[in-house]
């Protein structure tokens, strides 16, 4: 998707475009710098599939907010992933800038979220923590 020379209001169709973000995950093209010359808001949708689940990472400079639009996963968090939180249909989720963290859907449906972050970069900031993976259950 090209990017406007001009700063101009964009009306996106979600399924269009999308791209395999660091994470492990397909992600719906969004709002973005990479498509609409977004300068401080990435916001994209993102699907998982039973039984899918994220590499463990971080952000290494901005914050996330998701929204659950439909279904359950889990995420673990904390420096080793010793947290766990349940995310379900119409609850949203707070992620500070640098803390790891793992997403995961081990339920036997989909999970539809929408993601908003503080950089407008789709990937720029993730740091992957491969050291981790291995303690979440599978």
């Amino acid at each position: 998707m090209e990017r406007p020379a001009t700063p101009t209001c964009r009306v996106l169709r979600p399924g269009r475009d999308s791209y395999a973000g660091r994470q492990g995950f397909t992600y719906t093209a969004g709002v973005s710098t990479e498509t609409v010359g977004a300068r401080g808001i990435c916001m994209h949708l993102l699907t998982l599939q039973p039984g899918e689940r994220a590499r463990a990472h971080l952000h290494a400079n901005h914050e996330t907010a998701i929204y659950a639009l439909e279904g359950e996963s889990e995420m673990w968090y904390g420096d080793r992933l010793e947290q766990h939180a349940v995310v379900r249909a119409g609850e949203m989720v707070y992620i500070p800038a640098g803390l790891p963290h793992l997403p995961a859907n081990r339920s036997g449906a989909p999970c539809t979220v929408v993601i908003a972050r503080t950089d407008p970069n789709e990937q720029e900031s993730v740091v992957l923590l491969p050291e981790l993976d291995g303690l979440v259950p599978r």
